[in-house]
Order: structure tokens, then C-alpha cells, then sequence
């Protein structure tokens, strides 16, 4: 534990230095979004980090999970936030890089939370990392760029949601469903608040998307702004609930003992 919270230390003072002179403007929305941002996913890993050692063996893994989605996201936001405050455009390739990271993380928590109840299924990860995998690539293709893809942004951008939708299908009327059915009342109540968080809190993202496909600086602006503020419900929140589950599981088990 000393040694993690040493290492997110040595990070911080090592994006320090790689960070330029740019200074915040008290008018920059979207600087300050990014410095919150920043703020929250630190203080989230801190925490999960801590409260590892305070749930039952089976959910530590989760934990731990929950720690790498926010602490991977806080050290691409020290690098965004310089990103933004300097050149005034949209991180898209750093962004895409942490969500093709943190979101396979977050959707394999589903299948940690039903490992942790002897419920897991391998065909059920490779489905919902599948779903995701595809949802990011085409999401990131249809905002980037590349001449390749030129004139197939909107085809991509609709593979993208029916991904997200493939996933939001599978945990509210798929086999994730059924799997927790039987779980404990603590950990279907953090499983409904992540596949609610993963199916509201990721909507934000393709509302964003549309309403910065005018392209001009207000666009861009909101569009950051609401991707940040995405990121930090989806990571920190999601986090949260898994805490919440394994919270109490612990104390149940403990209370039948």
C-alpha cells in the first residue's frame, strides 16, 4: 500500500515536469474541468487503494481494478489538462488511449463481481471486452482525422453506440442478469448502480460527440467539458460501487460468523 501511494507521488512530480508553462485562466471552463477532473481521480485511487485492505479476499482483485481505471485516468489527465491549457484543442488521441485502457477494466468488473460470487463465465468477459473494444476503435475513428476513413465518421459513430448498446443489453437482460440474480442484496444493488452508470453515465459521451460536430471553438469547448465530467461520474462512481459491494458482503459475512 506505502509503496502504491509512494509510486502515484513520484508519477505526480514526474508529469510535473513534463508539464509546461501554461497557466490556467479563471475564464478556461474546460481547463478548470480538467484540473477537477484531474483532482477526483487521484483522490478516488487513494481511496480504493485504502479501502482495499478493509473488504473480504474475494473482492480485493475488484478493488484493485477499480484503483487502475482511476489512477491510469488521473495520470492522463496531468497530461491533457497541459494539453489543453497550451494549445486550446482536444486531447483525442490521450483520451482515446485511456478509455482503450480504463473501459476494458471497468467492463471486466462485471465479471469480477460475478467471480466473487462464484458466478463468473469466461464467454461473458470476451462478449462485454468484445463490445467494448469495438465500440472504442470506431469511436475513436470516426472522430479522429484519418483520411482513410473520410466520409464514414457517421456509419462509425453508429457502430460505436450499437456496441454500447450490445453491452447495456447483456447486463440488463442478458446473462449478467441472471448470473447475479441470487447474489446478495449488497451486491445486486452495486451491480444495478453500475449498469445504470454504464448505461446513462456513458450516454454522455455520444451527446458529446454530436455536440461537437460543429466544429468550432464553443463546440469543442463543450464537448470537452462533458467528456470530462463523464469521465469522472463513470470512473470514480463505478469505483464507488464496487466499494459499496464489497463493503458490505464483508460485513454480512462477518455478521454471519
Amino acid at each position: 500500500m506505502v509503496g502504491a501511494l509512494g509510486l502515484l507521488t513520484l508519477s505526480s512530480v514526474a508529469a510535473s515536469d513534463h508539464a509546461t508553462n501554461g497557466m490556467l485562466k479563471e475564464t478556461d471552463m474546460v481547463g478548470i474541468s480538467f484540473w477537477i477532473a484531474t483532482a477526483m481521480m487521484l483522490a478516488s485511487t487513494v481511496f480504493f487503494i485504502l479501502e482495499r485492505n478493509n473488504v473480504a479476499a474475494k473482492w480485493k482483485t475488484s478493488m484493485t481494478v477499480a484503483a487502475l481505471v482511476t489512477g491510469i485516468a488521473w495520470y492522463h489527465y496531468t497530461y491533457m489538462r497541459e494539453h489543453w491549457v497550451e494549445t486550446e484543442t482536444s486531447p483525442l488521441v490521450m483520451r482515446y488511449i485511456d478509455w482503450l485502457i480504463t473501459v476494458p477494466l471497468q467492463v471486466s468488473e462485471f465479471y469480477l463481481i460475478l467471480a466473487a460470487i462464484g458466478a463468473a463465465s469466461a464467454v461473458l468477459f470476451w462478449k462485454l471486452f468484445g463490445a467494448s473494444i469495438v465500440m472504442l476503435v470506431a469511436g475513436f475513428l470516426s472522430e479522429s482525422s484519418i483520411d482513410a476513413v473520410e466520409g464514414m465518421e457517421t456509419p462509425l459513430f453508429a457502430i460505436g453506440v450499437l456496441a454500447w448498446l450490445y453491452i447495456i443489453y447483456e447486463l440488463w437482460a442478458g446473462e449478467a442478469k441472471e448470473k447475479v440474480s441470487d447474489a446478495s442484496e449488497g451486491t445486486q444493488f452495486a451491480f444495478k448502480a453500475m449498469a445504470i452508470i454504464l448505461t446513462v453515465g456513458w450516454a454522455i459521451y455520444p451527446i458529446g460527440f454530436i455536440m461537437g460536430e460543429g466544429g468550432d471553438s464553443g463546440d469543442i469547448e463543450m464537448l470537452n467539458i462533458l467528456y470530462n465530467i463523464a469521465d469522472v461520474v463513470n470512473k470514480t462512481a463505478f469505483g464507488m460501487m464496487v466499494w459499496y459491494a464489497a463493503t458490505m458482503d464483508t460485513k454480512a459475512a462477518g455478521s454471519e460468523e
